[in-house]
């Protein structure tokens, strides 16, 4: 008991579970692959608690599915050791002062970046990369807070591959740059931010790192996994009454999971309800369209992480064993080439149609989430590779965290009468965010069609008026504000949507991303990413318009017609109120109120009077 309080963390729930499940060999073992002292952090006991906790499980051996991990971890306490050393330690007791929390973080966050790794633990980081010589590795960041329960900091610190095709001396170069970059995310705007609005600011907040041989094979010059993706024990996107929530859902993508964990341009990773795994969220005539189209890997050659198109890989895939269950030929493709004429290629879709249909991977990992969540006593939030292997697959956990999962109100209760002219948008299905009844009292419009025009200099510059116009909003402490604009709201792709951070859109109640497929914008259900998790623990209700749909209303007619209050708040910068409306529904007389029932899959935003 207490070498779990001096190895793996202060938080007792946690604890706890670590007692239950940890031995003193378990224990010693993380000791002989722990650099410098402290604890491991939030990520390494994470993964560590989630397998013995199936190790513990008498119902199914897992030892048959698992792949057994080859981890080390860099204590918390050389963060205290490397801010010490580089003179970081005065600015940082600085920057916890409440009115330096931000003003000193970029200072801090460049002292920390230019610093130096004390030479005893950089005798210890050689070593460690002798140990895995030109194996691909990846720097994770495991800080105190993170993935605890109720604060899991999804994507809020860095995440570093190092391919290690280098020299030695290189290869220790990049290695400690790693490290000091994940060291300074802690100064990142959206980290503060997290901490601040979940009452953490004033807590310590130390850095530990998880060190992972990265699991996959080389294929050609490229490495990577066979599958990755994300498993949620709780499923939160039931788009059908017969789906049911605790099964569980799986965000499954061809590569490395960096596809399934962010939001990707222009890409789409497949959702899996894991009760049903044959359906899909689309209708038959989408599904080549919302599929994944590139491949994230580590380019072996370049030295480097890098994404290829899926065609330019099929010739190194098509003739593997494994090739048939997870793709099919793409046949329309083929018929319109045909049809003009051209040159026949070997065009594939990824559907995973035969692995979900014909093995039981799909029963497999559902009970694999359901295990954890059972010895959790809440959701869990996982991710993981899949590499096949034989006649089956072998399933490498890389993290898991309990999953904070949307407060649900009774549904179906409306609480206000409104007349269909009333409705500003309706819609079935694409939500998330509970059944909810709330009254709002502000909208900011993001007008796709003046966005879409923009330079992308601009485009930039609207989301930067976005996250003030949220900081305003929020400190008038009055009733809370939606969100509506074109495509994908934090797309770091301004043609796809406009390019927020999400500390420029969270005090948000309400988010709405609205489809325009002439301009180019299609909301992404991103169910699972660290942006889906973000809006979760911060109690954001999510909806994905898509107007052309016949169950969808979309009124912008309402919109134009309401007063912009734009210039009221952002007053220098008169020229932009074209682009962003702001309406202010206090100075109106009436409100805007957003009533939605997941059971039944309906949601309805209207304008009513306030009484």
């Amino acid at each position: 008991a207490q070498l779990c309080s001096m190895i793996l963390g202060r938080e007792e729930k946690v604890l706890s579970l670590a007692r239950k499940y940890f031995s003193m060999k378990d224990l010693l073992e993380i000791r002989n692959r722990l650099i410098g002292s402290g604890y491991i952090g939030g990520k390494a006991v994470g993964m560590l608690l989630a397998r013995k906790i199936l190790q513990h499980d008498e119902r199914t051996d897992w030892s048959k599915y698992l792949e057994p991990h080859d981890s080390f971890y860099v204590g918390s306490d050389v963060f205290y050791t490397y801010l010490v050393e580089n003179d970081c330690w005065t600015l940082r007791q600085r920057q916890k002062n409440p009115e330096h929390y931000f003003a000193c973080a970029e200072e801090l966050r460049q002292k920390i970046l230019l610093g130096n790794i004390p030479g005893t633990i950089s005798e210890q980081f050689h070593q460690l990369l002798e140990y895995f010589g030109q194996s691909p590795i990846i720097v994770r960041s495991s800080s105190l807070l993170e993935d605890g329960f109720g604060n899991a900091f999804a994507g809020k610190y860095e995440s570093i591959f190092c391919v290690n095709q280098d020299s030695p001396q290189e290869r220790l170069i990049y290695f400690e740059q790693a490290v000091k970059k994940i060291f300074a995310s802690t100064m990142n705007e959206d980290a503060l931010t997290y901490r601040l609005q979940r009452g953490l600011a004033d807590q310590d907040e130390q850095m530990a790192l998880l060190i992972q041989r990265v699991s996959g094979s080389h294929r050609s010059h490229y490495f990577f996994p066979d599958l990755a993706g994300v498993g949620l024990s709780h499923n939160p996107y039931v788009w059908r009454k017969d789906l049911n929530p605790k099964a569980g859902m799986l965000r499954l993508v061809m590569g490395l999971g960096t596809r399934a964990v962010d939001r990707v341009e222009d890409d789409y990773p497949m959702i899996i309800a894991l009760d049903k795994p044959s359906l899909r969220p689309v209708n038959n005539e989408d599904r080549k369209r919302f599929s994944q189209h590139g491949v994230d890997l580590l380019d072996t050659f370049q030295n480097c992480w890098g994404t290829v198109p899926l065609q330019n890989l099929v010739s190194l895939l098509s003739t593997l064993p494994y090739w048939g269950f997870i793709a099919s030929r793409d046949q329309e493709t083929a018929r319109r080439r045909s049809e003009l004429g051209l040159t026949p290629t070997d065009s594939w879709i990824l559907n995973f149609d035969k692995l979900l249909k014909d093995t039981p991977f799909a029963q497999k990992m559902s009970n694999l989430l359901g295990t954890l969540e059972e010895a959790y006593a809440y959701p869990v939030d996982i991710e993981f590779t899949i590499n096949f292997a034989g006649d089956g697959v072998q399933i490498n956990l890389l993290q898991c965290r309990p999953l904070q999962t949307s407060q649900s109100l009774p549904g179906g209760v409306v609480i206000r009468d409104y007349a269909p002219r009333d409705i500003l948008f309706s819609s079935a299905g694409n939500a998330m965010g509970g059944n909810i009844q709330q009254k709002l009292g502000w909208i900011v419009y993001v007008d796709a069609e003046i966005y879409h025009r923009l330079p992308v200099q601009d485009k930039y510059q609207v989301a930067r008026l976005v996250g003030r116009l949220n900081r305003i909003i929020n400190e008038k402490k009055t009733d809370p504000y939606i969100l509506i604009g074109p495509g994908r709201w934090g797309s770091s792709t301004p043609s796809l949507g406009v390019p927020v951070s999400f500390a420029e859109i969270c005090h948000a109640r309400v988010l709405v991303e609205v489809a325009d497929p002439v301009a180019g914008f299609m909301p992404e259900l991103s169910f699972g990413t660290h942006f889906f998790q973000d809006l979760v623990e911060t109690q954001i209700f999510y909806i994905a318009l898509f107007p052309s749909d016949d169950d969808v209303i979309f009124n912008r007619q309402l919109l134009n017609e309401a007063r912009n209050a734009f210039t009221d708040l952002l007053p220098e910068y008169n020229n932009w109120e074209t682009v962003i409306k702001v309406i202010n529904l206090h100075e109106q007389g009436n409100r805007l109120y957003l009533n939605a029932d997941m059971e039944n899959q309906k949601t309805v935003c209207f304008f009513a009077g306030e009484s």
